[in-house]
């Protein structure tokens, strides 16, 4: 390695490190070596190392910036799919919440349709037992004048032989 390159290198570490002897130390080292006039060499190249190296830094940064970026991407594109999930089952729900809501209506149609069905019968019965309970009363009212009229009067029980005698003479 050149004696050039070699302080160049030491310059460079030693600004990395802030080490302010050894920058001291290779720039009297240099101008002893060089001159003056090439002190310029090394204060140029190391500044541009030092620009190069912030370069380099800001590259890393922004890969770094970079590779967050991806991964925020990915995050969202899976919060992407779990919101898109998450809106399908969603509408399952809503579909079977439908579905629950037309079975409940069949229902409760089903449902009247037997309370009025039952209405029905029950008023039929109740007609029914009133036609009945008044018919019934027809037919008492119509035997009992039938028993009123078929009645006939009863002798007494010492007269009963004459009386049965009597009848059979006459039939």
């Amino acid at each position: 390695m050149l004696l050039k390159n070699h302080l160049i290198e030491v310059f460079k570490q030693a600004s990395l490190e802030n080490n302010f002897l050894l920058k001291e130390n290779v720039v009297l080292k240099w101008v002893h070596r060089f001159g003056i006039d090439s002190l310029n060499d090394l204060l140029i190249y190391s500044s541009l190392q030092k620009e190069n190296q912030r370069e380099e830094e800001n590259q890393e940064q922004i890969s770094l910036i970079d590779e967050a970026h991806e991964e925020n991407q990915e995050q969202i594109s899976l919060i992407d799919e779990a919101h898109e999930e998450n809106q399908e089952q969603i509408s399952l729900i809503d579909k079977v919440h439908e579905e629950n809501q037309e079975q409940i209506k069949l229902e409760l149609s089903k449902t009247f349709e037997n309370i009025e069905e039952t209405k029905w019968e029950s008023n039929g019965l109740e007609t029914f037992s009133s036609n009945e309970t008044s018919s019934k009363n027809q037919n008492s009212n119509k035997i009992n004048q039938f028993t009123e009229t078929a009645k006939l009067p009863l002798p007494y029980i010492k007269n009963l032989r004459k009386w049965i005698n009597n009848d059979k003479k006459a039939s």
